[in-house]
């Protein structure tokens, strides 16, 4: 269907709909949003709302949705959290007045990135992104379109910039180039977001600082840009952009992130089983964005983290004061995102009064921060901005009982305006002058039911049945003829109305203007909020820490320069608060005079990965200031940590568990420094024995001779312990066990040396497998065994032909050096032992051991 077939209405939007063919058009006609089309058929499914259409009795009718305009929000809110665009196009002009069709333009694009007023309670950042691409560097910049944050760094490879915005939680990136089919596939089907393309950079904005890097300024514009076309409005809360470097905090990719469960439980996706939900004892919103921050980057230096960890201890030292600092804090609201409703002129009355409410709490917060008396404290005594001039002029202008809507009045308090007082005692007296009207006009005119009344045609009146007439007096004046009865007027009367009128109509437009002028005030402290925020939110994170640190019997960890580690009794803080007043058994590591590799064996259940997580999660606390769970901790500061722990296939790209696994140990082998900190668990188990085992060594030995980097090394091949009499930085640890009667109990505890054997029939015991199923499983592990043990170590009547060899001709499975004759090594290599039956399996290593 053409323009020129359908109405000029329906033109007006199909001319509007070409500008945004990727959004959801909602179209204002009088109390309704309405979509059509495609629109419409879409969005009644999504929404459960009735589908009908427009110009039903047409050849082709055009589909056709609404949505009241008082309750649109909650409809966008669920288009927006499923990934869709929404633009909104307002009624420019007044319908009464328009000539021919009401002008109409779309006035806020909302996008996943761009949620500020949304209905869904939600107090985490949402950051929007934008990607710029120039040579061999990526420029990544990201906003909180919500509290004004912008920040921009460089990156230098695709994958970083996926893994930065995977760490960010970002539904939505910005591109100012073209993805590959795959790249593109693989962002919008497995990482799910919304990718937007902005081909415009923003002109001139004092929001750019002048140290940034090219292409940092480009992604830096390129994010404004697209903001000030979705938003089209001046943004007066954002904040110019900070330059950061990932390399200034200690670096962990997203699947590093999500394997130690930082921020999220990875197999719920819930809060509740994460580091973050541990330490969170926070009582504002802004506290709770902070924490979950500082979580995600851990600190590198030194003088830094000391200054978080001497706060910690004031606030331990004073647990009475501390107490009263949390409750301070209780009544505090989130003011940060307050400043963003402010800049879009979404600001209510309600608002207002909370701004306010926290602004009378600063002064008791910072006389609290004073009663510690430590000089510890005196930045955050001093960066307690109350802003008494604001709060004066909130807690003078805003009525305590003020509705959430700026139309219904009592918005302002009486006392505040002059004018407005004036209006208000005219409403209010003009109803006892009108009493007392009719009251003496009743008594001089002897028309004893004579009563005054109002209505919207006739405004005040005298009513007087016809059986009074002849009473009348002579300065009424007819206004209205009923069937029986008069009304009248008097200049008494219409002066007393002309005054009601007045003030009701002068009052509310008054109180609006008044309302506007004080929002108008408030935007200019926005810069001074936005740093109080920031000061408050600080607050909140440290004294939760200490709060924590105090519940769990945290200590403080201790940093050396000497790259040793001493943990004395330490616990995986997670699982210990999960399993509440269950006996948690802790674990020292001790990695010094010189080792840098802990190789760990010991039966699957038994804690190894527990350990290996716990010392993470350790790093991580102490780097982000906390205090950490043990009874003492000693250790340097490390750059980073690579983790390769749980197995995980990639199926929406195609890789397999082991494919994941190498990628991930590459990841780690080709970035880490003797600064890092490296935890594998169980590497090389995705592929055959002897591939894997191979593997195994061969990343263990590059690890020790060429990267240097602390290691904690988790595995079921326990040929590999054999490593440390030739690997001198390397010590065998292993998971200590129990076994009585043929019963095996594992103690979950660390000890040093290898295991001396396998317990995986008894964790298949444990799981209920049949018990004649693991008998033959025992069976055919003992004639393994035995047969392993024939082919390493041989009986005393073929020591001698061993012995009579050349030791370059000794068979080696484990060591580079083995000299096996061709022919052997091939008929070794064909082997697969994983699909072998037992008997197969036999035969082949008994005609290995004949031939050599």
């Amino acid at each position: 269907m053409t323009k020129t077939t359908i109405s000029p209405g329906m033109q007006q939007y199909l001319a509007i709909k070409e500008n945004y063919p990727d959004a959801f058009l909602l179209f204002r006609m009088g109390d309704f949003y309405e979509l059509f089309y495609d629109d419409a058929v879409k969005a009644a499914q999504i929404l459960e709302i009735g589908l009908t259409s427009r110009n039903k009795n047409a050849e082709n009718p055009i589909p056709m949705a609404g949505v009241p305009h008082h309750s649109a929000q909650q409809y966008i809110d669920i288009l927006v959290e499923m990934g869709h665009k929404v633009a909104i196009a307002e009624q420019m002009e007044d319908p009464k007045q328009a000539i021919g069709v009401v002008k109409r333009e779309v006035v806020q694009v909302i996008t996943p990135g761009t949620v500020v007023d949304s209905s869904i309670p939600n107090t985490a950042n949402n950051f929007l992104v934008a990607v710029d691409f120039m040579g061999q560097d990526y420029g990544l910049a990201y906003m909180d379109l919500a509290t004004g944050e912008f920040f921009v760094t460089n990156l230098d490879s695709f994958a970083s910039v996926c893994s930065e915005i995977l760490n960010l939680q970002a539904k939505e990136v910005v591109l100012g180039f073209s993805l590959s089919a795959e790249e593109e596939e693989r962002c919008v089907k497995q990482y799910q977001w919304l990718l937007s393309y902005e081909t415009d950079l923003i002109d001139e904005t004092d929001l750019i600082v002048d140290t940034l890097t090219t292409i940092e300024v480009q992604a830096s514009k390129r994010l404004l840009s697209y903001v000030h076309k979705t938003q089209m409005r001046e943004l007066s809360h954002l904040q110019k952009v900070v330059h950061y470097e990932v390399k200034d905090y200690l670096q962990m990719s997203y699947a590093t992130k999500n394997s130690l469960d930082l921020v999220a439980n990875a197999r719920t996706g819930k809060k509740h089983g994460s580091l973050y939900w541990l330490l969170d004892e926070t009582k504002t919103a802004m506290g709770m964005r902070l924490l979950k921050a500082w979580i995600d980057r851990p600190l590198l230096h030194h003088e830094q983290i000391l200054e978080r960890q001497n706060i910690i201890q004031v606030f331990l030292d004073a647990f009475i004061e501390r107490v009263d600092l949390s409750d301070s804090l209780k009544g505090v609201y989130d003011i940060e995102r307050l400043t963003s409703r402010v800049s879009f002129g979404k600001v209510n009355p309600k608002d207002l009064l909370q701004l306010a409410q926290t602004l009378s709490k600063i002064p008791t917060i910072k006389s609290i921060l004073q009663s510690f008396r430590s000089k510890h404290l005196d930045k955050l005594v001093k960066d307690l901005d109350p802003l008494p001039e604001l709060a004066h002029l909130l807690s003078s202008a805003i009525n305590p009982d003020a509705p959430a809507t700026i139309s219904e009045g009592d918005i302002i308090k009486t006392g505040f305006d002059e004018r407005l007082d004036h209006y208000r005692l005219v409403m209010k007296e003009g109803t006892s002058w009108i009493a007392d009207l009719e009251a003496r006009e009743r008594e001089a005119s002897g028309i004893n039911n004579l009563k005054i009344d109002y209505n919207r045609k006739d405004g005040y009146y005298f009513h007087v049945t016809n059986s009074h007439l002849d009473l009348v007096p002579e300065h009424f004046f007819r206004k209205a003829t009923l069937k029986n009865s008069e009304r009248y007027g008097t200049t008494e009367l219409a002066k007393i109305e002309g005054q009601m009128l007045e003030a009701r109509e002068e009052s509310a437009n008054l109180e609006y203007d008044i309302f506007l002028r004080i929002r108008s005030q408030v935007e200019a402290y926005i810069g001074r909020l936005q740093a109080l925020a920031k000061a408050i939110a600080t607050i909140d994170v440290l004294q939760s820490l200490a709060t924590v640190a105090e519940n769990n019997h945290y200590v403080r960890p201790i940093f050396n320069s000497t790259r040793d580690i001493i943990v004395e009794n330490g616990r995986h803080a997670v699982v210990e608060k999960v399993m509440g007043t269950q006996e948690y058994i802790p674990n020292s590591i001790d990695l010094q005079a010189g080792k840098t590799i802990q190789l760990i064996t010991g039966p699957n259940m038994s804690g190894k990965s527990t350990y290996m997580r716990q010392l993470a999660l350790t790093v991580i606390m102490a780097q982000m200031g906390s205090y950490v769970a043990a009874d003492q901790v000693k250790m340097p500061i490390f750059d980073a940590i690579f983790t390769r722990i749980g197995a995980a296939d990639d199926l929406i790209s195609g890789q397999s568990t082991f494919m994941v696994e190498m990628m991930e140990a590459n990841h780690a082998i080709q970035r880490a420094s003797k600064h890092s900190l490296i935890l594998f668990d169980e590497l090389g188990r995705g592929t055959a024995t002897y591939d894997g085992m191979a593997l195994a060594q061969s990343i263990i030995e590059y690890i020790h001779d060429y990267v240097g980097a602390k290691t904690l090394f988790a595995t079921h091949y326990h040929e590999l312990t054999e490593l440390s009499r030739k690997l001198k930085h390397l010590e065998n640890v292993h998971v200590t066990t129990l076994e009585k009667d043929g019963d095996v109990t594992f103690l979950h505890k660390i000890s040093q040396g290898p295991a001396d054997k396998s317990y995986g029939i008894h964790v298949a015991k444990i799981a209920g497998l049949p018990a004649s199923l693991l008998q033959r499983a025992d069976t055919i592990l003992s004639h393994l065994e035995d047969q392993s043990h024939a082919i390493l170590h041989p009986e005393a009547e073929d020591s001698a032909l061993v012995e009579a060899q050349p030791a370059s001709q000794q068979l080696s499975l484990f060591t580079e050096e083995s000299a096996v004759r061709e022919s052997l090594v091939q008929e070794l290599a064909q082997l697969d032992p994983l699909n072998m039956t037992p008997l197969e399996a036999m035969a082949a290593l008994i005609s290995l051991k004949q031939k050599l």
